[in-house]
Parts: structure tokens; sequence; C-alpha cells
């Protein structure tokens, strides 16, 4: 005892002789008190010596040097072995830090409540390891900085955080990082948060979850500047409740079992969206800036899915969302089939910026699916479903195919059928551009209404190209509607164009180009916009506008209308009804076989505003007041 108080002695004497650094080490732990804080050092009872508010037994004590090394004030650093780890803790936390060692596995213990010396404790991870994990209990929020870390927990998490507060994991910069836990155990995550994890940092971080999801919190996530790459997940790639934001990054999500991201409420009520996100539950997901690429092929998957509404934005920057999905559709309740999509949303989906590409190859899956409302203001969105329709080849009901008035799936409840967009509730789009088709049933269906007031809308499928439950009203900005086996443009309530552009394709009669539910009572009204419609529109119109009509056109050839000083072209299609019905503010002039350049096209080259056209014939027109429909 007495020559341990003498060593005691000469390394206190030491530290304040020569203002350097005091390393006290306990198993693979090393403490760092630094000369100019350390002040008195307390040794009491022949057993214990206390040194910034930490109580250190002796005997535990392997070892006191002194030396020049830095200490970074609040921070904890854990450089990992293949075998073994070794923690440094600066002596300003040491009294709120508890490592404990197995090998290359480092639990800690942080007590603190509030800020130390105006900082949060930050854990610096490195070096690599086969069998080893950082997990951490506390009650105050901390950073996890990944500086080149390399590590794998066979029998847990990487990282697991049981702490409700703020957990903020950051890459450094120019630094590759990489996590993966085991193929069993009782894991929710490889990386798993009791609390709210904020994910950022200018370095790049790959995570693999072999037993559940990738990452996980039981609050909020965030992304900000990230390269993230979610190499394998057997459950989500993300998961969280209250709600996602992600504000700039690389996000990159694949080879997953279950929803690219998804966002549940927390508890039984959603608060909404709160100013700043502020004790937020909504189960929203926002999407701001960055780009996100999401790839799912698992049954009635979801690449992005909002227990509330999932908003794309581009207030951070530029945003570019690429999601492909694969995944078929969910049997296991015969009265309630689950299809995939690339969006997903319980509430409402709000597209307001950025640029998506949804492609979805799945049996009965959509691009977009809605559940709620559907608004689009900005944006260039590329919606696809390709994959065939389940339990239906598609069409059926009536002469002519397509749905009875009123259709959608409820002509069965064990169908699903792929659609481009659908929406159970209303879609309004005021801007931006939206292109929706799908191979084998409508390209976009709301089970609401639908109105248009601007931006660019192309929709092409094989059933009804875009069909409204109820009302559909155009009055303005460009719509096309291409169906190669129903009606062009189809509203179940009344159908109003008051402006715009309409461009709408319909396939032979008894299919129409414009079609409104005659059959219930409803009508067509026409009393703006500029319009072609090919297969006609619908019987007892309401024309206040004047329309016109010829039987004779071309396949596959480029015509143009003329309406005031506005021009339009637009090609014909491989086929469609028997006439060409045009409207405009004035009498519209039709031109034949024309040769088009230096338009600005849309519609996926089937049409072009004010081009230049060359050659070509006038094309005499007829009055029309309304024909075809249906018995």
């Amino acid at each position: 005892m007495k020559r341990t108080l003498l060593y005691v002695i000469a390394f206190m004497l030491t530290v304040t002789a020569i203002g350097q650094t005091l390393n006290v080490r306990v198993g693979s732990v090393t403490y760092q008190f630094s000369a100019e804080q350390t002040g008195e050092m307390t040794y009491a009872n022949g057993e214990t010596l206390t040194i910034m508010g930490k109580t250190f037994i002796l005997a535990d004590i392997d070892g006191m040097t002194v030396d020049n090394s830095e200490v970074k004030d609040n921070q904890v650093s854990v450089e990992y072995g293949m075998s073994t780890a070794t923690v440094l803790v600066a002596g300003n936390v040491a009294q709120y830090v508890s490592p404990t060692v197995s090998g290359a596995h480092v639990s800690i213990d942080q007590t603190n409540t509030s800020a130390i010396d105006g900082e949060e404790i930050t854990y610096q991870l490195s070096g690599t390891t086969t069998d080893g994990e950082f997990a951490l209990t506390g009650s105050y929020k901390c950073t996890i900085s990944l500086a080149g870390v390399i590590l794998t927990n066979p029998s847990g998490a990487a990282i697991c955080i049981n702490n409700g507060k703020r957990i903020q994991i950051s890459a450094k910069k120019n630094t590759v990082n990489t996590l993966a836990d085991g193929t069993s155990g009782e894991q929710k995550a490889c990386i798993y948060s009791k609390g709210q994890i904020q994910m950022q940092g200018n370095g790049t971080l790959n995570v693999e979850g072999n037993t559940a999801h990738a990452v996980k919190s039981g609050d909020y996530i965030t992304v900000k500047n990230l390269t993230l790459n979610i190499t394998k997940a057997v459950g989500d790639g993300i998961s969280c409740n209250e709600y996602f934001l992600m504000e700039s990054g690389n996000v990159s999500i694949g080879s997953i079992g279950d929803d690219g991201i998804q966002c549940d409420l927390d508890g039984t009520a959603s608060t909404g969206e709160t100013t700043g996100h502020e004790d937020e539950d909504s189960g929203n997901v926002y999407i701001q800036g960055g780009t996100l690429n999401i790839s799912t092929t698992a049954t009635a998957s979801k690449g992005i899915k909002a227990t509330g509404t999932l908003v794309v934005n581009e207030s951070s920057g530029t945003t570019i969302i690429t999601i492909t999905n694969s995944g078929g559709v969910d049997t296991s309740d015969a009265t309630d089939l689950s299809a995939s999509a690339c969006l997903k949303s319980d509430v409402a989906i709000s597209i307001n910026g950025g640029t998506l590409t949804l492609t979805n190859t799945g049996q009965g899956g959509r691009a977009i699916n809605s559940d709620g409302t559907l608004s689009v203001s900005g944006g260039l969105i590329d919606a696809k479903a390709q994959g065939a329709n389940y339990g239906s080849s598609g069409g059926g009901g009536r002469p002519g195919g397509g749905r009875w008035p009123g259709g959608g799936d409820s002509s069965s409840s064990n169908h699903k059928y792929a659609k481009g967009v659908k929406a159970d509730g209303n879609i309004t789009i005021t801007g931006g551009v939206l292109n929706a088709y799908s191979a084998n049933h409508e390209g976009m269906e709301s089970k609401g209404t639908i109105t248009i007031s601007g931006g660019q809308v192309a929709s092409q499928g094989s059933d009804d190209a875009i069909n409204s439950a109820s009302d559909f009203t155009i009055s303005g900005g460009q719509v096309m509607g291409y169906s190669t086996g129903n009606d062009g443009l189809d509203a179940n309530g009344n159908f109003y164009i008051k402006g715009g552009l309409v461009y709408a394709i319909g396939k032979t009669s008894p299919e129409l180009g414009i079609d409104a539910n005659t059959e219930g009572g409803k009508k067509l009204y026409v009393s703006g916009g500029t319009i072609v419609a090919i297969g006609g529109l619908e019987s007892g119109a309401s024309l206040t506008q004047s329309c016109y009509s010829t039987s004779s056109w071309s396949k596959n050839k480029w015509y143009a209308i003329t309406v005031g000083g506005e021009t339009f072209a637009f090609k014909t299609p491989s086929s469609g009804g028997s006439s060409i019905v045009v409207s405009g503010s004035s009498k519209p002039v039709l031109m034949s076989n024309v040769t088009v350049s230096d338009g600005t096209t849309i519609f996926s080259g089937m049409g072009s505003i004010n081009p230049t056209i060359s050659g070509g014939s006038s094309i005499s027109l007829s009055s029309y007041t309304g024909g075809g429909g249906r018995w």
C-alpha cells in the first residue's frame, strides 16, 4: 500500500510539473486526464483514487503513465482489432462513461443528463473486427462518429443504442464504414436505436442487416449529406416511427426482404406535420433533396411506405428518386389482397418537385398507390406498371372490355390490377410532368375526382388511360390519355373540359376518346380548351364550345391543329376510333401528313407544341354535336 501511495504521489507531481497527460489504464480502457484540467486528485483509504470526479479502485488499475498525448474533450475513442478493442476516454467525461470490453464487444453506460462543458459526448469508432459490437445505454443525446470502421457482430446488432434521446450517427469525410449483424439473434436491426437517429456526414456508410432490418429507430430518422448504402436487409431497409426525413445525400437500398423505407406511427393518433417537426408523430415521409435509389422484390413490398403522408419536394436541393419493384401480390388474406408499390401512403401523396422514376414489374403492382389523395404541383414523374394483373386478364364485365361504370378494383375482391397511378381519394394536378403507364390495365385511376389545372399529364393503358370514379375536370395544362383497349379519358361522373390542351385516344367503337357516365345520368361538358379526340366524344355531350370532326385519318402519321396562333402537332396511334374530333376557342385548322420539327416535345413523342411544320394538306371538318357512346 505504501508503494502504491508513493507511485500515486509521484504521478501527481509529474503531471503537475510537466503539464502533460495522465493515462490511467483499466483493462482495455484508458482514461486520459490533461494536466490543465486535472486539478486536485484524491487518494482515500489506501483503496481508491479520484480524478476529475472519476473514482478508480486501485486494485483495478493496470497501469498509469504520463505522456504528451493530446486529449480530445468530450470524446470516447473505440479502436477495433480483429478480436480486441481498446477504448480511450477523455478526462472531462470520464465520470459519466463506464465502458465494458469483452474481446471486441464494447458496451458503454453513459450517465450524464445534460451537456458536458457545453457539448455532448462523441464516440468515435475505427478499426476492423469480424466479432464485435458497440452498445450504449444512457439518457442524454450523443454522437457516434464513424472514422473508417468495419464492424460485424455475428450474434447481435453492430450498433445497439438503448437510449431514448437523439443519436447522431456521422460518417467522417473521406471514410468508408461498413456494419453488419449476424444471421441469427434477437436484434431488430444492424443499427438499432431506441431513440431518434440523425444519419449524416460526408463519408460513406454501408449497412447489412442479416436478421431483420438494416436500420431501425423507435422514433424518427433523418438523413443529411451521407452516402448510405444498404446492401442487404432481411426486413426493411430503413424502419422508423414518427417520421422519416431525407434532406440530402445519396441513399441506395437493395437486396431487401420487405420495404425500402417504412415509417409508422409511434402512438395511436397522428399529430400531423408540426413546425420544425417538433414532437411530431405523423407517420409522414419527407424527401426534400438528395439521390435515392431503391430496389425491392419481396411480395407486396413497397419502395417507400408511409402510414401518414408521403411528401416529395426539392426544398433542400435537387431530388432524384429511382425505385424499381418486382414484388407480387400477398394472398394470405383472400378478402384483402395487398399488392406491391413503388410509392405507398395510407393517407396522401404530395409531389411538389424532383425527378421520380418509378417502375413496378410485379403482378398487380402499382408505381404510385395512395389510400387517400394524390396531389402533384411540380417535378418530373415517370410512373410505370409493367406487370400482369392478378386474378384477371384485365377488362371484362361489359361489351367491348373495360369495367362497368364506377369500376376499378370493386368488380371483384380477389383481383389486383396493375396500375401506373392509383388513388382511393381525389387526384389534383396543378403543375409538373406526370407520365403514367400500365401494360395491362389503367394508366391512372382515382376512386374520387380528378382535377387538372396545370402541368403536363400523359397516361397510357390497355384499359382506360385515365379513369375517374367520379367527376373529371380539366381547366388547364396539357393532358393526354392513350388507351389501346378502352377509353382515352373516362369519367364515371360528369366530365368538364374548360381549358388546357387535351389529346385523347380511345379504342375502336364502342370505346371513346373522351367518355362520361351517360348511363348514370351524367354528361360531358365542353366549354373551353384545345381538344383532339380520336374515337370521338360521349353522346349527349353539352358542347358550348364548337366541335368538329373528320372520319378520314391515317395511322402513325403526324397531324397539326392550329387554334388562333397556337399549333399543336400530334402523332396518330397504330389503332383507334373511327373519327377525330377537334375543338378550340375558334374553328381549328387541321392539317394531315405534316413534317414536324423544332417544337416542344410532349406526350412521349406523340405531341409537340408550337412546332415548325412543313408539307401536309388541309382536312375538311364537319360540325360535331356528340356521338358514339354505348348502348
